[in-house]
């Protein structure tokens, strides 16, 4: 059960609360609970029952895959606001979690029963509206993963990732080994694409860390 100051900091985040019928708002309030999950600490597991889904306050989660030899690619990241659609598919589908969801920075969450999310699917409208749009949104994005790893060029790849993150945060303060699990790769193929990169001058390389040194010359070598 959530508490009148947790509900009220939980509607400033999830619109859709302010759009439900009286009804559902006040099972939400009953049925509902806050939850604090530590970075490092994995939501679910690849095999896992899911109980309960959580709709995130605060923080991140990363979702994804590994493969028989180890390698990992990341599926999505869902903040504020978000949930995820691999948990809401295993609750319908009643299907074990076909992933795992490792929390990347401190989260709160909103934990919504897995019976209790069915029932408001099939019982509440904003609610079946809100968890298509989120099933909808997460397809496409999904989508353009696998398009990306079966048509992609990995080093136009890894130039695009470079450039994304960059406008945040340069230099990247990220490691060979990681930038490989975000895009499916092997840490070997993902250095030999850096170094090609940090001689033409386009990157510098330091321990744990890229800078962007000529992001209009990366910009174009993204269409090439």
């Amino acid at each position: 059960m959530l508490d009148k100051e947790q509900f009220t900091r939980i509607a400033r985040v999830l619109p859709i609360l302010r759009q439900a019928e009286p009804d559902m708002v006040r099972e939400f309030q009953w049925t509902a609970y806050y939850a604090r999950i530590p970075a490092g600490r994995d939501v679910f597991a690849y095999g896992d029952r899911v109980d309960a889904i959580a709709l995130l306050i605060s923080g991140a989660v990363r979702v994804y895959k590994v493969g028989d030899t180890g390698r990992e690619i990341t599926l999505y990241r869902f903040s504020a606001g978000e949930s995820c659609i691999l948990t809401a598919n295993a609750i319908l589908s009643n299907q074990l979690f076909s992933a795992i969801a490792t929390v990347e920075q401190d989260a709160e969450a909103v934990m919504i029963p897995a019976d209790t999310f069915r029932d408001w699917v099939n019982r509440y409208g904003v609610w079946r509206g809100f968890v298509f749009d989120l099933l909808s949104q997460r397809l496409a994005s999904v989508m353009e993963i696998v398009e990306e790893v079966a048509f992609g060029r990995m080093d136009v790849r890894v130039v695009s990732f470079l450039l994304e993150h960059s406008r945040a945060q340069n230099p990247l303060m990220i490691t060979h080994q990681e930038i490989a699990a975000e895009l499916g790769s092997s840490r070997e193929v993902i250095s030999r694409i850096l170094g090609s990169l940090a001689s033409q001058r386009l990157i510098q390389m330091s321990r744990g860390a890229i800078e962007v040194l000529d992001p209009q010359t990366l910009q174009a070598y993204t269409l090439m």
